[in-house]
């Protein structure tokens, strides 16, 4: 197993790579000069040129290209045209905010999604399951912004249960913080909650359908036991894959879900930087947020043995085996 995830940590090197590559050019394809957008509209021609030519922006691509690599290689995310911090500075300083949206949007969904898909599999083909499926199937086709500005209107400016943007902070007391953090969690989770839900149902329909699971049920073992200890923890492993894909989605797609409710993390820092032109900052964070798919991928790799002994990391094909 050390063989394979050393192999996967190498492999992870050309994706970063071939990522930095494809930012790079999309970035250089954002119209606007950065100089004249941060000296604003009254700046004359002059200033603007000279402004290119500190910032290095008149420099061949190539040229711009090798900097930006040779400070990748160094730890070096670069320095933000507007904000003037180096770029990890900013990263380090938004990420924990998007972390704990993430988190709390991902205990929702675990804690709501996976029971109803546990509860749909078990009345298969009843009026539950029809529900449960139902609403999975409204959740997962909901606009995210959308749901996020109706969340406001009712329970902010309707009722006024919660705060309508902002992040607010521990220092002014737990519930008015868990106050601030509701409605971009509820909203951020509905996708992958109505995810949790579908994939739990499939997998344990599956399992359900096997011969242990008949004959556990034939030496009357509880329903409560066959669903909770046999079918679901051997429909753990789809569940895992989507869970790993829904954390990476979770940190690096929160970027409608923040600026909806002006929740400071990585994702309103991208809008800011893209309105801005300051490309540095949207290759820097976007380069990140690869990073962190590729490592919850390979975390999720390492789950696969913890709750599947019998996966076969050194099989060339790749595949489980005993």
């Amino acid at each position: 197993m050390g063989k394979y995830f050393l192999r996967r940590l190498i492999d992870l090197l050309p994706t970063v790579f071939v990522v930095a590559i494809i930012v790079f050019i999309i970035t250089r394809l954002i119209p606007g000069n950065p100089a004249a957008v941060m000296l604003g509209p009254t700046a004359s021609v002059e200033d603007i040129e000279k402004l290119t030519e500190q910032l290095g922006l008149n420099e061949p691509l190539y040229q711009q290209f090798f900097s930006y690599i040779t400070g990748l290689l160094q730890g070096d995310f670069g320095t933000s045209l507007s904000y003037n911090q180096p770029v990890t500075e900013l990263i380090m300083e938004r990420f924990p905010n998007t972390l704990v949206l993430a988190v709390a949007a991902l205990i929702i969904a675990l804690v709501i999604g996976i029971p109803a898909g546990m509860i749909s599999a078990s009345r298969h083909n009843s009026i539950l399951d029809y529900v449960v499926m139902l609403i999975s199937l409204i959740g997962v086709s909901m606009p995210i912004f959308w749901l996020g500005v109706m969340l406001v209107l009712y329970f902010s400016v309707g009722l006024g249960w919660f705060p309508a943007t902002g992040m607010g902070t521990l220092s002014e007391g737990l519930i008015p913080y868990l106050k601030h953090l509701a409605l971009p969690a509820i909203t951020l989770a509905t996708i992958p909650m109505a995810t949790f839900a579908r994939i739990t149902r499939s997998s344990m329909l599956e399992v359900l359908s096997q011969e242990y699971i008949k004959t556990a049920r034939a030496k009357g073992v509880s329903e409560f036991w066959v669903i909770s200890k046999h079918a679901f923890k051997n429909s753990l492993t789809p569940i895992l894959t989507v869970l790993g894909m829904q954390i990476s989605m979770l940190l690096g797609g929160a970027v409608l879900t923040e600026t909806i409710f002006s929740w400071p993390g990585m994702g309103r820092l991208i809008v800011d930087a893209i309105d801005k032109r300051d490309f540095v900052v949207v290759q820097g964070t976007v380069l990140f947020i690869a990073i962190i798919f590729v490592v919850v991928n390979l975390l999720v790799d390492m789950l696969y043995k913890v709750v599947n002994p019998r996966v076969n990391y050194l099989s060339k094909k790749g595949g489980g085996g005993k």
